[in-house]
Formats: C-alpha cells, structure tokens, sequence
C-alpha cells in the first residue's frame, strides 16, 4: 500500500483525528491529534491492508530557538513533536507518525507536555517512551511505568530540551 493510500483509509475510519500530511517529505508523515493517538495506532496495527505491527522508533523534537536573534527569523512557534516510524513486514510499507505539542502543558514553563502512551499497541513503546520522557521531557499518559531510563532518578530537567541548562555539580561532584 502506498502512501496516499494508507492516508486515506485512516482519514475513512480516523479522520478526525487526521491533523496533516506530508507525502513529499523523505519520509512521508502523517500528523495525529495527540488525543487521538491511541486510536489511530489500533487502527494501523490491527487493519489488515495496513499491518503497521512494528513500531521501530519514537523520538521527542524541541522546535525552540534560545537565541532570540535567530528565534525572530524562524517560521515556527516553538513546540515538540512526538514522532513515531511504523513499520509492516508483512505489507512491506513503512509510515511515519506525527504528534505536535506545545513546549508546556497548559502553557506553564516546567509543566511537561502530554500525549497517551502507545505501550498498550506496541510492547517495545515502553522503553522508547521512557527514554523520550527521560532527556526530551514528554509525559506519557497512561504509560505503565513511567521513569528515568538513561539520566538519575533525582536528574533535573531534560538534556534534550534546547533550553536546558546542564546543572554546575550532581551530589557534590562537578558536571563539566
């Protein structure tokens, strides 16, 4: 099935929940309202003509400029992105998934954003998920144990946010 095509059944059964597309992009997306998400990702895996039974990656994205010089040239507002590579070996077509979120939850700095988890759809979400909450800082709803995987526990902030700023020392030892 080609990319037009698996746009199309999941605008027949889930399109509401269609937010965008992209079938120019080198990876073709499709962009998911994060509520959503959970539907759509039953629906891929479990449609016969789509069999999207792999989910091969999910990566967190900052769209944030620190530098205001250059944050006043950009044509974006700062936000994340959730974005998840499905694949079908059966169906021998892959589809990348996209989620857009704000920076903060109800736009309040520290309060993370987000998005239900997909551990329930595909298993191996769980360990993705946990690094993606860990070092981008994207709560996943729902997610059966949602903790640190790669930083401490007691870590503060998310390395991978672009306003992140590294801490001077961690338990008295230095950091840089």
């Amino acid at each position: 099935m080609n990319f037009p095509d698996i746009l199309e059944r999941l605008r027949q059964d889930c399109g509401r929940w269609i937010t965008g597309s992209n079938a120019e992009a080198l990876d073709p997306w499709i962009e998911v309202d994060a509520e959503g998400l959970p539907e759509v990702a039953l629906l891929l895996r479990d449609d016969p003509a789509l069999q999207m039974k792999m989910l091969l990656c999910i990566t967190g994205v900052d769209y944030f400029e620190p530098d205001a010089k250059k944050a006043a040239k950009v044509e974006w507002q700062p936000h994340v992105e959730v974005i998840y590579h499905l694949s079908s070996l059966t169906q021998r077509h892959r589809l990348v998934l996209k989620v857009i979120l704000p920076r903060w939850k109800d736009d309040v700095e520290g309060q993370l954003p987000e998005v239900p988890s997909v551990s329930g759809v595909w298993s191996t979400a769980d360990w993705h998920e946990r690094e993606v909450f860990d070092l981008s800082g994207i709560h996943f709803t729902d997610h059966p144990d949602l903790r640190r995987l790669l930083c401490p526990e007691d870590w503060q902030g998310h390395p991978l946010r672009k306003d992140y700023k590294i801490p001077p020392e961690y338990h008295g030892m230095p950091t840089s």
